[in-house]
């Protein structure tokens, strides 16, 4: 039996696609300008078929908005670019980026899918899903092919299995640390990369933005991901572990204004939020103490440098508000007074 009425997107459906616009519309901003300078084949490829998925995201967000009755949201413009602008950054770090951003999206569409009950929005998250999958495909054999990547440490195989029989396991501060399990290797791993885009993307921001207000916070939060980066290095170091190479020397030295204010905090906003999930992801799988306590102070430091962010875009009216459940104590208050 077919129903003839029609299901309404649920609030979590409209979070995905609210999501994915303003992530999208952000991105296209990125993607237009990096095609205006990127000399290399294989990226100029890869940033074309990213640039189409992201044109092709935001006219589905568009249509499902429109079919709900939501506004289409503002997200960023070709105001919030400037292509003509010198170049900021080597062709080297675009891969870079596009590896990460691609990570991101993995991360939330396979959210989207795990939240998603209509069929049409599983169809459509899941497709988004393959074709970001594609994307990051592409970006990781050029960054093998070029010689570009730092390979995660690589570990002997044991000569037989066993389990933990030792309280000690979880020694971190006091005694003697066990080696790290493979697990906390690729965390530490993957959050170091990412801590090496945010402070390659900061230090760019920091000489092109015309704000000093702007470029105090974001030289902060140059310090911040340092720091961060330091002691991931650190306990590599102990280890005797190879630790990921740092991408800031691909930026130029340019200092014309590329993109707007509102762009650049909204790009350090969401790094730093994707980065507070995935130290949370960390968290969860690491058995160290000493490795718990790290990432639990960390997180901190992190959230409370998102909330000084938040604060500032709120301050500029530059951060868009999702929509909202209706305010019901709000409406009866209105049918009160009428």
């Amino acid at each position: 039996m077919e129903l003839n009425h029609k299901v309404r997107l649920t609030a979590p459906e409209i979070a995905s696609l609210w999501t994915q616009y303003m992530y999208d519309s952000m991105s296209i901003c990125f993607f237009r300008y990096a095609l205006t300078h990127l000399e290399d084949e294989d990226t100029i490829h890869i940033y074309k078929r990213a640039l189409s998925l992201a044109e092709s995201h935001i006219e589905s967000c568009k249509q499902f908005f429109h079919e709900e009755g939501f506004p289409i949201p503002t997200g960023f413009t070709e105001q919030d670019v400037n292509v003509k602008a010198p170049r900021l950054f080597q062709d080297p770090f675009y891969l870079y980026y596009i590896y990460i951003m691609t990570l991101h999206g993995l991360t939330g569409y396979n959210l989207s899918v795990g939240t998603s009950i209509r069929p049409d929005m599983r169809k459509y998250f899941i497709q988004c899903n393959e074709e970001t999958m594609d994307l990051f495909d592409q970006a990781m054999n050029a960054l093998l092919e070029k010689g570009l990547f730092t390979r995660p440490p690589s570990v002997q195989p044991p000569e037989t299995t066993s389990f933990v029989d030792k309280q000690s396991f979880l020694t971190g501060w006091f005694g003697n640390r066990r080696p790290l399990t493979v697990m906390e290797i690729g965390d530490i791993s993957f959050n170091m990369n990412k801590m090496h885009l945010h402070v390659a993307l900061k230090v760019a921001f920091a000489q092109v933005t015309q704000s000093k207000t702007i470029k105090n916070i974001v030289e902060r939060g140059i310090r911040i991901s340092n720091k961060h980066t330091e002691i991931f290095k650190s306990i590599f170091n102990e280890e005797q572990l190879n630790s990921p190479i740092s991408w800031q020397s691909l930026v130029t030295n340019s200092t014309t204004k590329t993109f707007s204010d509102k762009f650049i905090m909204y790009q350090i906003q969401f790094s730093t939020q994707a980065a507070v999930g995935f130290y949370g992801a960390a968290l969860s799988v690491n058995s160290r103490r000493d490795l718990g306590a790290h990432y639990t102070r960390l997180t901190s430091e992190l959230l409370a440098y998102a909330e000084d962010c938040a604060n500032l875009m709120i301050k500029n009216r530059w951060l868009e508000q999702p929509p909202l459940a209706s305010d019901r104590q709000s409406l009866a208050k209105k049918k009160k007074k009428s």
